[in-house]
């Protein structure tokens, strides 16, 4: 199971942290992703982590901006969001794929789900 958490209402330019908890004891073993879907559309990979927190994929609208890690003796994903745009609010997801790589970018390569945790960006 995996439990998104720390969404919110931030002004353009600001931060935030989102974590994603999973329960289990083998969190090393999948490879973990966030995704969002903003309103009226389709959900997007934003962020990719490989199983050992060494290789990592981002998105191009949020290279530079947005950071992904893993601390794996503390079955949690964190998404750290810097300079966010009015553009980046969504429901963010976090999901995580069994023996996967940091190259899944498409949400149907991914076989577990948080629910999600709600973004708004004002400007």
């Amino acid at each position: 199971q995996l439990q998104a958490s720390g969404g919110g209402l931030v002004q353009a330019g600001g931060s935030l942290r989102l974590s994603c908890t999973a329960s289990g004891r083998t969190f090393n073993t999948y490879a973990m992703g966030w995704f969002r879907q903003p309103p009226g559309k389709e959900r997007e990979f934003v962020a990719t982590i490989s199983r050992g927190g060494g290789i990592k994929n981002y998105a191009d609208s949020v290279k530079g901006r947005f950071t992904i890690s893993r601390d794996n003796a503390k079955n949690t994903l964190y998404l750290q969001m810097d300079n966010l745009k009015p553009e980046d609010t969504a429901d963010y997801y976090c999901a995580a794929v069994a023996a996967g790589s940091a190259y899944l970018t498409r949400p149907q390569d991914y076989n577990y789900w948080g629910q999600g945790t709600l973004v708004t960006v004002s400007s």
